[in-house]
C-alpha cells in the first residue's frame, strides 16, 4: 500500500505514522529505516491535526517546515514533502501517511486524490488489526476465565462432595434404625442429594467449551447410550425413544451430554399420567444442519422459552422436580462452542421442540 503511495507520487520516500502523546511511531515504511523518534522530530506532528491533507512543494522554502531538523540537514534535506491524516470514521487522527524526497516537487489533484484514498484503505486496515488484536484478547481473557471456572467448580465440589456424601451415608443409616424420625432424616438426605446434584451440573457447565474434539459421530449411537444410561428413569414412566440417524462432525462427549440433558428433561417435565415420547432427527438446512428433540410433555410458556437457557433460570410451576436450572444452559454452552445455535419452541402437540443448528463444518457424508 505503501508502496503504492510512493509510485503514484514519484518519490522515493514514504512513511504510515502512529502518533503517541510523546513520539510518532513507524509502522511501515520505504526507502527509510523503521524506527520510533519523538514528536518534536516529526514533520507530520505539525500538520496532522489539520484535517486536511498538506503538500509543501519546497519544505526549506515553507514557513512551517524551514528551521525543521528534517529540512535543514541537521537530520536530513526534505524538500518536497506531503502528508495525509489518519482518521477513523469516528474523527480520531491516529497518526498520518507521508511521502517526500530530497528535490522540490508538485503534486496533481488526481495524485493528490489517490493519495488520500490509499491513505483512507490505511486507517481499514489498521482498525482491522485493533480488532484483531481486541478480539484475540478477549479470546484469551475468557479462556482464561474458563479455566479459572473449571478450577473453582472443581475445587468446590471437590471440598462439598465428600462432607456431602457423608451426611447422605448416615442419614440413610437414620432412616433404617430411627424409626418414628426416619421421616426426618429423609428429609436430610433428599436435601443433601439435590445439593450433591447440583454440584455435579456446576461442575458439568464449567466444563463445557473448551477445546472441542470433533470427529464423525452417529446421532443413533449416542442416543443408545443416553438411553442406557437413563434407563431407570425410561422405564418407570413408559417413555420411548425414536431416533433417525445421521453423521455429524461434533465433540462426541459435549453432544451426548447435550442430548442426556434434553432427553432428561423431557422424562423429567412429562405430563401427568402421559408416557413421554421423544423424537431426535436431524438434517441438513441450507448450509448448516440442524438436530432436534421433541417431547409431548408439558412444553414452556412463548414468554419463557429464551429465559430458560439462561444459567440458574426455572420455572417452579406446581409438580416440576427439583433441578439446578443449568441443564438448557449446558446445551447453549455447548452449541456456542460448535459455533452454533440453540432454540427452544412449542411442537406441535404443546410439548417442547428443542433445535441445534450446527454450521455445515459439522456436516459430513
Amino acid at each position: 500500500m505503501l508502496i503504492l503511495a510512493t509510485t503514484m507520487t514519484g518519490v522515493p520516500y514514504g512513511a504510515i505514522n502512529i502518533i503517541t502523546p510523546d513520539e510518532q511511531h513507524h509502522i511501515a515504511t520505504v526507502g527509510i529505516d523503521p524506527g520510533v523518534c519523538s514528536r518534536e522530530l516529526s514533520m507530520c506532528d505539525r500538520v496532522f491535526l489539520s484535517g486536511e491533507t498538506t503538500v509543501v512543494p519546497d519544505a526549506s522554502q515553507d514557513p512551517l517546515f524551514h528551521d525543521h531538523p528534517l529540512v535543514t540537514g541537521q537530520l536530513a534535506s526534505v524538500r518536497f514533502y506531503a502528508s495525509v491524516p489518519l482518521s477513523t470514521a469516528d474523527g480520531f487522527v491516529l497518526g498520518s501517511l507521508c511521502v517526500s524526497s530530497a528535490s522540490p516537487g508538485q503534486l496533481s489533484p488526481e495524485k493528490k486524490t489517490a493519495l488520500e484514498i490509499i491513505a483512507s484503505q490505511a486507517v481499514e486496515v489498521l482498525e482491522l488489526q485493533r480488532h484483531a488484536r481486541m478480539l484475540a484478547r478477549s479470546l484469551a481473557e475468557a479462556r482464561k476465565s474458563n479455566e479459572l471456572l473449571e478450577s473453582f467448580a472443581g475445587r468446590i465440589s471437590h471440598d462439598l462432595r465428600n462432607p456431602l456424601t457423608s451426611i447422605i451415608g448416615f442419614t440413610e443409616l437414620g432412616e433404617l434404625h430411627s424409626g418414628p424420625n426416619a421421616a426426618e432424616y429423609g428429609v436430610i438426605g433428599r436435601t443433601s442429594r439435590r445439593m450433591l446434584a447440583m454440584l455435579d451440573d456446576i461442575l458439568s457447565f464449567s466444563r463445557i467449551g473448551g477445546a472441542l474434539r470433533l470427529q464423525p459421530v452417529s446421532l443413533a449411537a449416542l442416543v443408545r447410550e443416553v438411553e442406557e444410561d437413563l434407563a431407570a428413569s425410561l422405564q418407570e414412566t413408559g417413555a420411548e425413544v425414536e431416533v433417525s440417524d445421521f453423521v455429524l462432525q461434533a465433540d462426541p462427549d459435549q453432544l451426548r451430554e447435550l442430548l442426556q440433558n434434553l432427553i432428561h428433561n423431557a422424562v423429567a417435565y412429562r405430563r401427568p399420567d402421559v408416557p413421554p415420547r421423544i423424537l431426535v432427527t436431524a438434517e441438513a438446512v441450507g448450509e448448516d444442519v440442524e438436530v432436534q428433540v421433541t417431547d409431548n410433555g408439558k412444553g414452556i410458556p412463548v414468554e419463557e422459552q429464551s429465559r430458560v437457557t439462561e444459567p440458574l433460570v426455572r420455572l417452579h410451576r406446581d409438580s416440576d422436580p427439583p433441578g439446578s436450572g443449568l441443564g438448557l444452559a449446558t446445551c447453549v454452552r455447548i452449541a456456542d462452542a460448535h459455533g452454533g445455535h440453540l432454540k427452544v419452541r412449542t411442537s406441535p402437540d404443546g410439548g417442547t421442540t428443542v433445535s441445534l443448528r450446527l454450521p455445515s463444518l459439522a456436516a459430513t457424508d
